[in-house]
């Protein structure tokens, strides 16, 4: 019993550390937001399960994967958090598919615009490097004033910084040159 006592204790000491490391993380990243100049890599916020179901279309939210309650209410406190600290987003655009519009639109940070160059190539991987370039090209050109965001999808994210994200994760990069640089990354709402 004392050496699971032990286990219990250290495990909650380590999920503690990882949470202040977290939050110290989040707090740098916020202050360089509120500079502006920005551009914020976001993944959609919750739409259980993966890629979507046989024939879904693009136009047609009831045949793809869209956002869960949970989903919605993350894209929401995401747009919370953005207005709470003042953070200035002068452009919003999205990929076209449903869960990305939907999660741009619940963050209600400005008029949206949807583009092809944060669409999901999940299932049309010939469209990568198009797409990836574009992307890369429309960073790299943000100048601001205030922050660039984009919603698009796990594998767009993925080949623009080489890494991974949740549901609802964001990526901050700084346009530098003719390439960016990672500032930081952002959980809010529950992930």
């Amino acid at each position: 019993m004392p050496i699971l006592r032990h286990f219990t204790l250290t495990l909650l000491l380590a999920v503690l550390s990882l949470f202040s490391t977290t939050t110290q993380a989040n707090d740098s990243t916020w202050q360089a937001l509120e500079e502006g100049g920005l551009v914020i890599l976001m993944r959609h916020s919750l739409a259980p399960g993966i890629g979507d179901p046989p024939g879904f279309e693009r136009g047609r939210c009831e045949t793809q994967r869209n956002l869960s309650a949970a989903g919605r209410a993350q894209a929401q406190a995401a747009g919370r958090a953005f207005r709470e600290r003042d953070i200035p987003i002068a452009a919003v655009y999205s990929s076209s598919w449903c869960r990305a519009l939907d999660t741009a639109e619940l963050m209600a940070l400005g008029t949206v615009e949807s583009t092809p160059w944060l669409d999901s190539f999940f299932r049309g991987r010939v469209d990568q490097a198009a797409i990836t370039t574009t992307a890369q090209e429309q960073i790299a050109a943000w100048q601001g004033p205030g922050n660039l965001l984009l919603v698009t999808h796990q594998v767009n994210i993925t080949a623009l910084v080489g890494g991974g994200v949740g549901s609802g994760e964001m990526i901050v990069v700084r346009p530098v040159d003719d390439a960016f640089e990672v500032v930081g990354r952002l959980s809010v709402g529950g992930n």
